[in-house]
């Protein structure tokens, strides 16, 4: 299928469709259609962030990751939501994309208190959900914390299904999985509902050496458009200056509640404080360092079908262009 015609099918247009070419305040921002980034370009609208760094922010709804990495290189917006490990694979492949870190928050590995899983060795002979699939970056690093921590090969000693966020809850829930290793806004939700954090995502990474929480997602643009284009620098700004916001205006996070869609207060309490945790404050070379270590322990586990066959980050994978 030719990308006009999978746009059509997977990139919804939410907001007046700018005419013509961009002026350089304009921006097309891929959103992934209910995901968490959507709560912050609520908060910098509502804060009214945008018009104060005279942008003119034109917001596409995306079906999924993957669509908007595809609308990226088909340039059909300038800046989405990725990570930085498919941002190092695509410019080992040539393309010039860049990212600036948007979020620390990480998952964890949760199960239901009194159960069979009470710590990571309990999970040889236990039927653990992962959300995604083979290559997500969570179950990776579980695979690397697993064998640091029993020498064992967690592949071949657990028996585990992949399935989608709201499913792997499920399983969870009504007694199919023993363990669950979801995202982290899907682990809030497990938490009201009674499950408990085994080890979070963080803490596998401290143990494996990565003490430095590494920001594994981030504004994802082409290079060559944030050289030239000021508009790029002006939404880093804002979205920064969100962030700050977001981390101590209770008031706003009611403001964007409808966003959210959560009717439940301990759930709202519970995803505001989470995402809260996750918050990036700054970028600079320690976060670069933090993200090539732990490229390093996902290369080793994902193979080829994280690095395709390259050595080590790519250079240029963080924008040099931006720092706070």
């Amino acid at each position: 299928m030719g990308f006009r015609a999978w746009g059509a099918a997977a990139l919804l247009v939410a907001g007046p469709v700018l005419m013509g070419p961009l002026q350089a305040a304009d921006l097309r921002i891929g959103l992934q259609a209910g995901g968490t980034a959507a709560w912050e370009v609520a908060a910098m609208q509502a804060l009214g962030l945008d018009a104060a760094h005279d942008l003119t922010l034109e917001i596409r709804d995306l079906a999924d990751s993957r669509a908007g990495q595809v609308a990226l290189q088909a340039g059909e917006v300038d800046v989405i939501l990725s990570d930085y490990v498919w941002v190092s694979l695509q410019r080992h492949q040539g393309a010039d994309f860049a990212i600036v870190p948007h979020s620390l928050a990480v998952g964890g590995l949760m199960a239901l208190p009194g159960g069979k899983v009470a710590g990571v060795a309990d999970l040889k002979g236990a039927r653990l959900a992962v959300a995604g699939g083979p290559v997500d970056k969570s179950y990776l690093i579980l695979q690397a914390y697993y064998a640091a921590q029993t020498g064992g090969d967690l592949v071949a000693e657990a028996s585990t299904t992949f399935g989608a966020p709201p499913l792997v809850n499920e399983q969870l829930a009504g007694g199919g999985a023993d363990a669950a290793l979801n995202f982290w806004h899907f682990n809030a939700r497990a938490a009201v509902a009674g499950a408990v954090e085994v080890v979070s995502v963080k803490e596998m990474l401290a143990e494996l050496g990565v003490t430095r929480q590494p920001p594994l997602l981030g504004w994802t643009f082409h290079e060559g458009v944030a050289d030239s284009n000021p508009a790029i620098r002006a939404y880093l700004d804002a979205s920064f200056e969100t962030k700050s916001a977001l981390m101590r205006d209770d008031a706003l996070w009611q403001r964007i509640r409808s966003v959210m869609a959560v009717e439940d207060e301990a759930l709202f309490v519970a995803l505001r404080d989470a995402y809260r945790a996750g918050i990036v404050t700054g970028y600079g070379a320690a976060d670069i360092e933090a993200a090539t270590q732990a490229y390093a322990v996902l290369a080793q586990y994902g193979g080829a079908e994280v690095t395709s066959g390259a050595e080590g980050l790519a250079a240029g994978t963080f924008w040099a262009g931006y720092e706070r």
